[in-house]
């Protein structure tokens, strides 16, 4: 499964060519990804069929408070109206550990809507109770992880020891990190930046890089 994050339609319907099999919709890539603008993901849910997963994040950080997660909660509603199929979300608290009331709250909202515990896992202080932790919650089907607060390149060895779990491999994923995954048994990849000309977030996404993602992960989990 090849997971490709669109900031807006261009993305969204390039992706889409390119046989992207799902989309994380974002804003803000220069706050590692945003709640987006749900008038944004009506116009992709109107212009493309692939199933559409949506950031709920409001601020650059992995912390949340009560106010701020009472505008995700309402946000939530709005984003499930435009289209979002299921959604992305997850927080650590002020200790570094995963902050499971106020991530088991979003969850109960969006029920029965799966959703992805984003990268918050990676930046907790015990990485590996995080893990145990987040694949307790309800509704959770996916993590997205690169094993380490760096990503995939520093992250591989942990990845390919992580195999028990929904994960869903991301965090500056390259070409060379596919096979090994696959052969440890991970299915599922996410990319950005590496499905844009020069690897650019100024750049929009291109169906061409995208077909050869999905060959390449295609090929590699067959």
């Amino acid at each position: 499964m090849l997971e490709v994050i669109a900031l807006d339609v261009a993305d969204a319907l390039a992706a889409q060519l390119g046989g992207a099999d799902r989309l994380e919709v974002v804003a803000d890539m220069a706050a590692d990804g945003l709640t987006p603008d749900p008038v944004v993901v009506a116009r992709i849910r109107g212009e493309t069929s692939v199933p559409l997963r949506v950031m709920l994040r409001a601020n650059t950080g992995f912390r949340t408070s009560g106010p701020e997660l009472d505008r995700l909660r309402r946000a939530a509603d709005t984003l499930a109206q435009a289209g979002a199929d299921a959604f992305v979300f997850g927080f650590l608290d002020s200790g570094g550990e995963v902050d499971i009331a106020s991530t088991a709250k979003l969850a109960a909202d969006i029920a029965p809507l799966p959703w992805t515990f984003h990268r918050a896992v990676d930046h907790a202080t015990d990485p590996e109770a995080a893990w145990r932790a987040v694949l307790e919650l309800p509704g959770l089907d996916t993590v997205l992880t690169g094993g380490a607060p760096g990503g995939v390149e520093a992250g591989l060895d942990i990845l390919i020891r992580r195999t028990g779990g929904p994960v869903l491999a991301g965090g500056g994923l390259r070409r060379k990190h596919v096979a090994p995954l696959a052969a440890a048994g991970i299915t599922g990849f996410h990319v950005g930046g590496a499905v844009r000309p020069g690897g650019s977030w100024e750049c929009p996404v291109d169906a061409g890089l995208v077909r050869e993602w999905q060959a390449l992960v295609s090929a590699a989990t067959a």
